[in-house]
């Protein structure tokens, strides 16, 4: 049986020359893609490569340490909103108002943090739904946000280099996304994130064995907003332009799907939940709810199976 011996073998990233050389084949093909791959395909991978920073900030929260959140489209309306107004408001380059944007939605992740301590399970849930849902009527009500007509976000740059493109965007999110997940993935391998797989064990044996709920609960609730904060600014960056209805309810229901799907507690899993096509299933469902709404079959009340599944 191979067993670790020591911290520095269980944290190192691979353990075989094999393994190295499929991690290597990976990064070039990484790099390739965008050269060989049409325009639409270079924007989906951008659109994923987002999203997959979401799931694993959420994995950390939902699988790691076995809190609930029904409000990350919240952290990741202020991270988009935050690096507009930080870039056009201040002025500041992108790469430090994307960062003091994730910060922002870290400290609300820290508030939202706090209910933690004494709600759990479904009341917890409705607790982090109410905050997504409060930060998207409170940016849709406020003129310095846009209100209801959004705001158009510029474009990011390095000097005078300015990426405008999907492909140069790709460059950018990709690289982003590949050091928060190695982040993600070695925090897992640190005090914190075995403190963090206590909780979820357990809480009351962790605070027995000097785990401080407090610290920790909030803490993971603090790094997984940061997380939707940093792809909230990217996604802003992506679509040039944003709104409130961008980050509606339905959205947290995706980022938890995509977790549930991916694998609870598993960082590789957070990335293959990605791939699954929700937009397309989605779809499916709607044309057959509107099918069987409009046909002689809705005597047999199809629509609100079909809206159910839709949600599942």
């Amino acid at each position: 049986m191979d067993m670790k011996r020591d911290y520095y073998e269980d944290i190192q990233l691979l353990d075989s020359k094999v393994l190295w050389f499929w991690f290597l084949m990976l990064i070039a093909s990484l790099i390739v893609f965008p050269f060989l791959a049409p325009n639409y395909y270079i924007y989906m991978a951008n659109y994923m490569a987002i999203h997959v920073i979401v799931t694993v900030g959420l994995n950390i929260l939902v699988g790691y340490t076995g809190q609930i959140s029904l409000g990350h489209a919240g952290f990741f309306a202020i991270g988009a909103y935050g690096t507009v107004l930080l870039m056009t408001v201040l002025h500041l380059p992108f790469l430090l108002a994307i960062l003091l944007a994730g910060f922002i939605a870290a400290f609300f992740g820290f508030i939202l943090g706090l209910p933690a301590l004494r709600l759990e399970g479904p009341y917890l849930a409705i607790a982090t739904l109410g905050f997504g849902m409060a930060i998207t009527q409170v940016i849709g009500r406020w003129q310095v946000f846009g209100g209801r007509m959004g705001m158009e976000a510029p474009s990011p740059s390095f000097g005078a280099y300015v990426l405008e493109s999907d492909r140069q965007l790709y460059f950018l999110i990709v690289t982003i996304a590949f050091l928060l997940v190695l982040a993600a993935r070695n925090l897992m391998k640190t005090r914190v994130g075995r403190a963090f797989i206590a909780i979820r064990d357990s809480d009351i044996a962790a605070e027995t064995m000097g785990v401080n709920l407090t610290f920790y609960k909030t803490l993971a609730f603090a790094v997984s907003a940061f997380y939707a904060g940093i792809a909230g600014g990217l996604m802003a960056f992506l679509l040039g332009f944003i709104n409130p209805s961008t980050f509606n309810f339905i959205l947290s229901i995706y980022f938890l799907a995509f977790v549930i799907v991916g694998g609870l507690g598993s960082i590789f899993g957070s990335i293959t939940g990605i791939t699954v096509p929700w937009e397309h299933i989605d779809n499916v469902f709607r044309e057959v709810d509107e099918y069987y709404r409009t046909s002689q079959y809705r005597k047999h009340n199809i629509r609100p199976d079909c809206y159910s599944a839709r949600c599942v």
